[in-house]
């Protein structure tokens, strides 16, 4: 008796429900029968509603990430004097372009005058050692001299050779014209980004640079990928970068290196972008945003204002004759501000509703 009783009370309160939510449909105007919802030819909500065919079109999926600008390594050089001494001559200025071989400031140094010794030291142990060689070459050419002589100062000649070479290439990176002072020069064509250089200054040889040279006409972007979408970057792909402070300017780079190993605490891989720069607006240090475009495909686009949501369950309204519009649940992949790709639940050719969806929410209560 008790399960009859508590029956009849089940089907009252549905049937009360039913009621409520007829009446509530009826003030909107609006009719409801096998899912499917009527709207009457009269009713304003008719004039608010925007329909639009759906259909695939090309579309390329984007990957974004941040990424930090930086100087390329080989455009890129701090000096740092090689000989403990003191600055006595500045050739340069802070934010004045120089080539290579350019002179930067010189210096006197005891430790370079010992350098210039020992290389007069060897050349005069080469020239010498050679003397003797030839010596023993023409003894043994007239039938006078002694092989094994002659192989041990051909020996000495070598190795004195060698080391007047060795001193020779090491006194050669200094473009020095005077003999008592040593010239440090720019290894490589760049802008003077920082300098510390005082006159009178003593350094020593194991001192901090005094000055940073920066190649900046192309630089490197450095960005992280998720490991699940690395598969879809390679080298060469071209990219949009964005920075703060030119945020309506849009850059284009290069893909130029993918890491061959995942960062284990961020699940990321690191790629580096190449972007020309030949006004030199992208510093070192700059923030940016990277957009990496993928190979495209057919797909259904529609509008984010067309889609709707229901907890959990996203939706679209699709006409199904004159006035009359279904609820058709979707799943949905990219979204932008704009446009969202759905990646089940339409056809192309359906007729969805782009505008007026919200005057039907009634019909879901």
């Amino acid at each position: 008796m008790k399960r009859i009783h508590l029956s009849i009370i089940i089907a009252l309160t549905m049937t009360s429900c039913k009621e409520k939510k007829f009446e509530k449909t009826e003030e909107n105007n609006l009719i409801i029968k096998e899912n499917i919802i009527t709207i009457p030819q009269n009713s304003p909500i008719l004039k608010q509603i925007q329909l639009k065919k759906v259909e695939k079109k090309e579309y390329y999926n984007t990957i974004t990430s941040v990424g930090t600008i930086e100087a390329i390594p080989g455009n890129y050089a701090e000096i740092a004097s090689p000989f403990s001494g003191r600055i006595i001559k500045s050739f340069v200025k802070l934010g004045q372009r120089v080539s290579a071989g350019s002179p930067l400031f010189e210096m006197l140094s005891s430790d370079y005058l010992s350098v210039q010794k020992e290389y007069s030291q060897a050349l005069n142990e080469s020239q010498l050692a050679e003397k003797k060689y030839k010596r023993q070459q023409d003894l043994v050419k007239h039938g006078v001299g002694v092989q094994k002589e002659l192989e041990e100062t051909e020996t000495e000649f070598r190795n004195t050779k060698n080391s007047l070479s060795t001193i020779s290439s090491a006194l050669r990176v200094y473009n020095s014209k005077n003999k008592r002072t040593l010239v440090i020069s720019s290894p490589i064509n760049g802008t003077v980004m920082s300098s510390k250089i005082v006159n009178g200054q003593y350094l020593r040889e194991d001192a901090e640079p005094v000055m940073i040279i920066t190649e900046l006409s192309k630089v490197w972007i450095s960005g992280e990928v998720k490991e699940k979408d690395i598969r879809f970057i390679k080298i060469g792909d071209e990219v949009s970068v964005k920075v703060n402070t030119y945020p309506d300017q849009q850059i284009i780079g290069k893909v130029y290196h993918i890491n061959d190993w995942v960062d284990e605490s961020t699940k990321s891989i690191k790629v580096l972008i190449e972007c020309d720069n030949p006004d030199r607006k992208l510093k070192p240090g700059m923030f940016s945003s990277i957009t990496y475009s993928t190979d495209s495909e057919e797909a259904i686009i529609i509008p984010t204002k067309a889609l709707m949501q229901n907890g959990n369950q996203q939706y679209i309204w699709i006409k199904t004759g004159k006035n009359q519009f279904k609820k058709q649940n979707v799943i949905t992949k990219e979204f932008s501000d704009t446009e969202v790709k759905i990646i089940s639940g339409l056809q192309s050719g359906d007729i969805m509703m782009t505008v007026g969806g919200i005057y039907l929410l009634d019909s879901l209560k």
